[in-house]
């Protein structure tokens, strides 16, 4: 199964030389836009304070950038409450137009989060967002993954948020879509089974329960980090 999946601790080390630190006012992503009422509302009693608090780019961290990764910013957001929705950081994200990772923090923890990004187009586009579990604000953090190019350090940030193993030579984006399609099966059994509860004809009750061991089957072959031929 894909949810629920224990996600991975993965806090990384940011590099001091890349430390930006400003603090940037709440009101500049929800004012402006086709933001909905309901979800600025959310924005204003979830959240705390807004910091930039890292660039990763050419100039601070040596790793040359491209249209698709040009930089990467690191943005803290600290909670009012236990935590914020996904849909509050997506206003953040597809306000700053570089890729983004989030720090949420909330009463001395915090979770990485982050969505793969497109600055293709006229305004980015935000993918599904995937979260580390919580952890101690002062838990040990990783060091950054080795790269050659910011697009790969990217990659292998996002890779250590997914809640399954990239295959060998799989992409990012491939990785998701498999998970995507994953979650499809997973949503396709629970409808099978509450109907295998509310059917009384024996009958069908064996049809569902066939659909349903085979849809569990395509499931493994999307979750198994080796790729199956039936996929």
């Amino acid at each position: 199964m894909v949810e629920p999946v224990e996600a991975k601790p993965a806090l990384f080390r940011w590099p001091p030389v890349a430390a930006f630190g400003r603090t940037v006012p709440k009101t500049k992503f929800y004012e402006h836009g086709k933001v909905r009422t309901a979800l600025r509302e959310k924005f204003i009693e979830d959240v705390h304070r807004i910091t930039w608090a890292y660039k990763l780019a050419e100039g601070t961290i040596r790793l040359r950038g491209t249209a698709a990764v040009p930089e990467i910013q690191v943005f803290t957001v600290e909670t009012k409450g236990a935590d914020v929705p996904d849909d509050v950081l997506s206003v953040i994200d597809k306000t700053v137009h570089f890729p983004v990772i989030f720090e949420v923090a909330s009463g001395g923890r915090v979770r990485t989060v982050a969505a793969q990004k497109s600055l293709s187009g006229k305004s980015p586009t935000v993918g599904t967002y995937f979260t580390t579990d919580w952890q101690l604000v002062d838990a040990p953090r990783l060091q950054l993954p080795t790269a050659l190019d910011l697009p790969i350090l990217y990659e292998a940030i996002l890779s250590a948020l997914l809640p399954v193993d990239r295959r060998a030579g799989e992409t990012v984006s491939e990785a998701i879509e498999r998970l995507g399609r994953a979650r499809k099966l997973q949503r396709g059994i629970a409808g099978l089974k509450q109907k295998l509860r509310a059917e009384p004809q024996l009958n069908r009750k064996i049809e569902l329960r066939r659909q349903i061991n085979e849809r569990a089957t395509a499931l493994t072959s999307f979750t198994d980090p080796a790729p199956s031929n039936e996929e």
